[in-house]
């Protein structure tokens, strides 16, 4: 009975609040009372949140080349389409005919666009001969160890450029695009990469609430691509070496990276952009159980640390008949936000905010991050406004590549080691036939008894 008792203070206090709750209701009471007090992480001067209508402004024609001309290019330029108006198609290349003349003839057929016989070019040179067409902007979908050289060379030449992610596979590769980066900004060229999460309407709105605060100070996060197997290509009578790797080369290391990097990157950098850390350090450890083809490992587990000391666990896996998920999840002192559900909660669970899905279908017709992303890059090539993505690439495919390297090896690599290193995964020689396949293989982390 005793415990059942109430003292007067505690009767007035419980009285006061009943009574104004049965006009405005406890809870209201409550949050007119206290109210959530945020305190932004970042100023917002010193972060970019694009405007993302369903279509770009109207403006001069831009001319535009496709260099890498398979499903990744033939989806982009329809992608540019979807986002602009007065964009004309005038060059494109690719070091295999029949990839070239697949995405001329959907061009034709499917946007309009004649490209003339004078304006496609085939070999490993032909994205020199792009860029030197007269275009104005280039969309880069090639296998990504040839993106860099690829950039540089566009930069040098006064021309935008889309680049899908990632884009880089090694060390000397994020070099050459952190220093053309740097050229692009000085020439105030736009750059826009394939990292669409920067565009897609969710994203972007969480990005706004973390950086005023709504989660709190970041303290750690946890980001994955578990998925099936990938497609590949078995080795077709009369394929070089050099031809079979390039036509399958999703799975090689040389030219996609490993998935860790040519896929798992856009997780990476999610954690990167939302918290606006620097990875320091990567201790990991991966394997190969199912592939088919190449020379890649099919499952990652890395523990990314922050130059402060937050933690960053990543997994990436591409084996069929296991569990899925494609997501973020970022931790904070005052709550947490995931890529699940779009939400964010506080620490005791409960939403204190979460895309309003419904809102936005009313006010927007196009919600394709892979059209925003185009229709960011064309507005700002139209308003004269630089825009740079591929700085903040470049740091999360070199992040990507130190956890492929941790666990490649079994050692902690640091970011300083890294980036310094002189890893080149670029063949001295490029031509289509026979290579030498022995350095070809599979890595084995750590020392045997």
């Amino acid at each position: 009975m005793e415990k059942n008792k109430m003292n007067r203070r505690d009767f007035l206090q419980r009285s006061t609040i009943l009574g104004v709750g049965g006009i405005v209701g406890v809870s209201a009471l409550a949050s007119a009372c206290k109210g959530p007090k945020y305190v932004p992480i970042r100023n917002p001067e010193d972060y970019y949140v694009p405007e993302l209508p369903d279509k770009a402004i109207q403006g001069r024609e831009i001319k535009v080349g496709v260099i890498g001309c398979g499903g990744r290019g033939s989806g982009a330029i329809q992608n540019l389409f979807d986002a602009a108006d007065g964009i004309r198609l005038t060059a494109l290349g690719d070091v295999f005919p029949d990839r070239l003349e697949g995405l001329r003839k959907m061009a034709a057929e499917k946007l309009g666009q004649e490209v003339p016989d004078e304006n496609c070019f085939i070999g490993f040179d032909a994205y020199q001969k792009v860029i030197d067409s007269g275009v104005d902007m280039i969309i880069d979908t090639t296998p990504p160890v040839f993106r860099p050289d690829h950039f540089k060379y566009a930069v040098q030449k006064g021309v935008h450029s889309f680049l899908e992610k990632p884009v880089a596979v090694d060390a000397k590769g994020y070099r050459t695009m952190m220093a053309a980066a740097k050229q692009a900004q000085a020439k105030g060229l736009c750059v826009v990469c394939g990292t669409q999460r920067h565009h897609q309407r969710p994203y972007v709105e969480a990005f706004r609430k973390i950086q005023e605060g709504y989660i709190g100070e970041i303290t750690g996060g946890n980001v994955y691509w578990n998925q099936g197997m990938l497609w590949y290509r078995n080795r077709e009578k009369g394929w070089s070496d050099m031809e079979w790797m390039i036509r399958d080369w999703v799975n090689w290391k040389w030219l996609s990276g490993d998935h860790i990097v040519e896929q798992h990157v856009h997780n990476i950098d999610v954690f990167l952009w939302m918290s606006g850390y620097k990875v320091a350090k990567a201790t990991g450890f991966g394997a190969r159980h199912r592939r088919i083809t190449g020379d890649q490992y099919d499952q990652f587990s890395i523990d990314f640390e922050m130059e402060n000391g937050v933690h960053l666990h990543s997994m990436c896996r591409q084996i069929d008949g296991c569990s899925n998920a494609v997501g973020e999840i970022i931790y904070g002192t005052k709550g947490s936000w995931n890529s699940f559900d779009h939400e964010i909660k506080d620490l005791d669970g409960n939403v204190v905010w979460k895309f309003d899905n419904e809102k936005a279908e009313t006010e927007f017709q196009q919600h394709n991050p892979y059209v925003l992303e185009h229709v960011d890059l064309v507005n700002h090539i139209r308003k004269g406004e630089p825009i740079d993505e591929a700085t903040a690439c470049a740091m999360s495919t070199l992040a990507g590549v130190m956890g492929r390297t941790a666990a490649y090896t079994g050692d902690t690599v640091s970011w300083d080691d890294m980036s310094q290193s002189e890893m080149d995964y670029l063949p001295e020689k490029l031509e289509i036939g026979p290579m030498d396949m022995s350095g070809y293989t599979v890595q084995v982390p750590g020392k045997a008894k």
